[in-house]
C-alpha cells in the first residue's frame, strides 16, 4: 500500500471518529450543563476514544463502507447515558431539545471550522505528508461531519431530530405528534435501512453534498 493511501485512510478514520464520538459526548455535555450527571459518573464525558468506541458502528460499518467505495462513510459511537426526565425537571423541554441537538449542533459547528481553514490553505505550498496528512484531515472533517449532522436531523426515530421534534410537540401540547412518534419508534430503523439502501437515498442526501459543495 503506498504511503498517501495509508495517510488517506489514517486522516479519514481520524476524522470520522472525531465527528462521532464528539457527537456522543456532547449529548451528555450539554445534560449534565442541566443537572444530569448520568453520562459523567458513566466516565462517558471523557475524550478516551475507548469508553465511546460502538465494534459495529465506530468500526464495522465505516470499514465495509470504505473498502465497498461508498461515496460517504457513517458511523456510530456507544450511545451516551441521559436521564431525560432529570433534563426536563430541571431546564423543561427547551434543554430536551438542546440536548437531542447537542450532537448536531457540534457536527455542523466542527464542518464550519474546517471550511474556514480551508479557505486559508494555500494547496500549491504543501511539500510533507504531515501537511497532506493534516489537511486531508480537515477536509475529511468538513465533509463527515455535514453528513453525520444532517443524517441525524431527520425526523426519524431513533435519530436526533426525531427526539428534538418530539419534545418540541410535548412543549406546545400537540398530543398527536407525541403519539405519532411513540407509535412508529419500534419502526424507525427499518425506515432508515430503506431510506440508506434504497435509490431514495440520493433523494435524501442531495442537500448534503450542495452542504459540502457551499463550504469547501
Amino acid at each position: 500500500m503506498e504511503n498517501d493511501e495509508i495517510v488517506k485512510i489514517a486522516a479519514t478514520v481520524l476524522a470520522l471518529a472525531v465527528a462521532i464520538i464528539g457527537h456522543e459526548i456532547m449529548h451528555g455535555y450539554m445534560a449534565y450543563r442541566y443537572g444530569d450527571n448520568t453520562a459523567k459518573d458513566a466516565g462517558r464525558l471523557s475524550i478516551n476514544p475507548l469508553v465511546h468506541i460502538d465494534p459495529i458502528g465506530t468500526i464495522v460499518v465505516p470499514a465495509v463502507l470504505f473498502f465497498t467505495g461508498a461515496p460517504f462513510l457513517f458511523g456510530w459511537a456507544k450511545p451516551v447515558p441521559i436521564y431525560i426526565r432529570e433534563v426536563i425537571r430541571n431546564a423543561g423541554y427547551k434543554g430536551a431539545i438542546n440536548v437531542s441537538l447537542a450532537g448536531i449542533y457540534y457536527n455542523f459547528g466542527l464542518a464550519l471550522v474546517a471550511s474556514v481553514i480551508l479557505r486559508y490553505v494555500d494547496f500549491n505550498s504543501i511539500d510533507s505528508m504531515f501537511e497532506y496528512f493534516i489537511i486531508l484531515f480537515v477536509f475529511q472533517s468538513l465533509v463527515y461531519n455535514v453528513v453525520l449532522g444532517f443524517f441525524n436531523l431527520m425526523p426519524i426515530p431513533p435519530l436526533d431530530g426525531s427526539h428534538a421534534l418530539s419534545y418540541f410537540a410535548a412543549w406546545n401540547k400537540w398530543d398527536r405528534v407525541v403519539k405519532f412518534y411513540s407509535s412508529i419508534e419500534r419502526y424507525g430503523m427499518v425506515i432508515l435501512i430503506l431510506i440508506i439502501a434504497t435509490p431514495a437515498s440520493q433523494y435524501f442526501f442531495a442537500p448534503v453534498r450542495y452542504i459540502i459543495d457551499m463550504l469547501k
